[in-house]
């Protein structure tokens, strides 16, 4: 049987949601596109390769990885395909077996987070500091690892972590008063002792919005996805006959030169 060459074949790295997994388990196809799914664990580690070199056709992405690949020009597309979102607040914490951490002490505090440029890292940031009035640059930052992409540099009062040190070891050991973990939340039964970083009298109406985009986004689900999937797909075949197109335009203009200087 010869194999239809018109199927257009694209590498992916995309995480299993439920939402995703009819996409990945094949339930869920298009008989014009192939997506062959790289295993990439955890996902985040599939961001930097796709802003800095385009290792997949298609990824997952964090939004500030994706804006940061936009302000250093690098060729990526946003698709507009939300397969991940989640409520931020309660993705700073700290050990409650260690006393009581509030937004309204969290000055001279020292926080952990990944990456300085980490989105649930930006998140919690902003929170902190527009709904809640923190100063940033009070706050002792320690991050373990670099951003995704290479050209950014960190903040002056961010500190990088020693050599082998780890996030959540430095949480348990109160080397750290706090940190901001994004998929990688403790969920082992000692984590009943990590308590959320917040002001309870507050944060209503950013509640209110957070939930609201959250509900937009799930509503988008695998019919989303692959059409995003399918939009790339026409866009190369659109870049390829706009090539075929290019060259056969310049072939033709190369004959007639000829032509024109002698009628001149």
């Amino acid at each position: 049987m010869s194999q239809d060459v018109s199927r257009l074949r694209l590498s992916a790295a995309l995480k299993t949601y439920p939402h995703t997994s009819g996409l990945k388990s094949g339930a869920i196809a298009d008989p014009s596109l192939e997506l062959v799914f790289r295993d990439v664990e955890p996902i985040h580690r599939a961001f930097a390769p796709m802003a800095r070199t385009q290792a997949f056709d298609v990824s997952e992405m964090a939004i500030v990885t994706y804006l940061q690949a936009k302000a250093y020009n690098k060729p990526v597309v946003l698709l507009p395909a939300v397969v991940a979102a989640r409520f931020q607040q309660g993705c700073i914490i700290y050990d409650a077996q260690r006393g009581k951490l509030g937004v309204d002490n969290l000055a001279r505090a020292r926080v952990g987070v990944r990456a300085w440029s980490q989105t649930t890292g930006m998140w919690v940031r902003a929170i902190l500091a527009q709904t809640y009035g923190v100063p940033l640059e009070t706050i002792d930052w320690v991050t373990f690892e670099g951003a995704h992409l290479e050209e950014y540099r960190e903040p002056p009062f961010v500190r990088r972590a020693a050599t082998g040190q780890e996030l959540l070891p430095m949480l348990r050991a109160g080397e750290l008063d706090a940190a901001i973990l994004g998929n990688d939340l403790p969920d082992e039964p000692a984590a009943q002792a990590w308590q959320g970083v917040r002001r309870c009298d507050a944060g209503q109406a950013g509640q209110a919005a957070v939930r609201c985009h959250r509900v937009a986004c799930a509503a988008r689900g695998n019919t989303g996805i692959l059409r995003a999937a399918k939009a790339v797909a026409a866009q190369a075949e659109r870049r390829r006959n706009f090539r075929r197109l290019h060259r056969v335009s310049g072939r033709r203009s190369a004959l007639s030169a000829p032509a024109q200087q002698r009628a001149t």
